[in-house]
């Protein structure tokens, strides 16, 4: 607030920031301009207590600022994670965002994106599992981890190679003879690579491993059935297991631990995410960390680009391993221990 009790205008931004009143007016708008600038600005709006008008903004470029988030659920800490670096994201570009939860719902999803366009909001960022999805050519779309049409980009960590990442350090690390346990949906997308990785890895290197495959709303029955096959007097005759999410492997580690086997002595586990407790900033296993925050920024960016076609049909992000307790390198004591 000025002290004549006016609300600052973008005038007194560019005067207290000593820019031109264009430059602010990029910054505003969210058009490209040099770093110093954007951040000269930024600041000075900050100290002045500026405040956008975001209905006039948008009557003026014919946007509404708003960006739609569709995501399966919040329970799930990567998801969580995810949306929150992408409302950031959203928010450092002075868009808002609407969150909308489908529960894995395919009929949900699209709704959701019939609401969108009622709304006329400017665009979507979504994780979808429905493979009928329809989406509008002419809907700016974002999809994350999956390839929905030729014409929609995919934002992704890569999968692959995070795969291949996770039996070379079990290999390593000592272990012989390995198991992969994946649960998830039944609808193909950049997720199933991480076992395609994990795999092709393993016949490289002529190493035995088996592959236990769950959808999701599955029972983890099968997994403990074929653990138990395994496991005689308490020892296991497998010495390495890759599972693809860090919640799996969480409960994997917990159910072997129950029945008397040692982790990492035993058996070394790896998972995939790089999820960290929230009261300890620990990882809850040694694991494939996700570059989330890299990845939320690219599927911003792309949608925001205001020639969407021309941007590549899939970023693929790259990740990397981070010892948490369960492998037998050094690393600090699990969060669930």
């Amino acid at each position: 607030m000025r002290r004549d009790g006016v609300s600052p205008t973008m005038k007194d931004v560019a005067r207290q920031a000593g820019v031109s009143l264009g430059t602010v007016s990029k910054v505003i708008n969210g058009l490209p301009v040099g770093e110093e600038y954007r951040q000269k600005v930024e600041a000075a709006a900050k100290k002045l207590g500026y405040q956008v008008n975001s209905y006039a903004r948008g009557l003026k470029t014919n946007k509404t600022y708003s960006v739609a988030l569709i995501i399966p659920t919040l329970q799930h800490p990567f998801f969580a994670y995810l949306a929150d670096e992408i409302a950031a994201c959203l928010n450092r570009q002075q868009y808002r965002t609407m969150l909308m939860v489908t529960y894995f719902d395919p009929a949900a999803e699209q709704k959701s994106i019939s609401l969108v366009k009622m709304n006329k909001i400017d665009g979507i960022i979504a994780l979808t599992y429905n493979p009928e999805l329809d989406v509008d050519d002419n809907l700016p779309f974002v999809s994350i981890d999956r390839h929905v049409s030729a014409s929609i980009p995919c934002v992704s960590s890569d999968n692959y190679a995070g795969g291949q990442l996770a039996a070379r350090k079990l290999i390593e690390l000592g272990s012989k003879r390995l198991l992969f346990m994946r649960i998830g949906s039944d609808v193909y997308s950049e997720v199933d690579k991480r076992g395609a990785g994990f795999e092709n890895y393993c016949r490289m290197e002529n190493i035995a491993y088996e592959s236990v495959i769950l959808r999701n709303g599955d029972t983890l029955e099968p997994f403990y059935r074929c653990m138990d096959e395994h496991i005689t007097d308490g020892r296991p005759d497998f010495d390495g297991i890759f599972c693809n999410t860090d919640h799996l492997a969480c409960r994997v580690l917990t159910y072997l631990r129950e029945r008397g086997v040692r982790v990492p002595e035993d058996v070394q586990i790896i998972g995939y995410d790089g999820i960290l407790d929230f009261g300890t900033d620990r990882l809850y296993c040694s694991t494939i960390v996700q570059p989330v925050r890299q990845m939320a920024e690219a599927a911003v960016n792309v949608l925001l680009n205001q020639d969407l076609k021309s941007m590549p049909a899939h970023l693929s992000l790259p990740v990397r391993y981070a010892p948490g307790g369960t492998t037998r390198d050094e690393g600090p004591r699990p969060a669930n221990t």
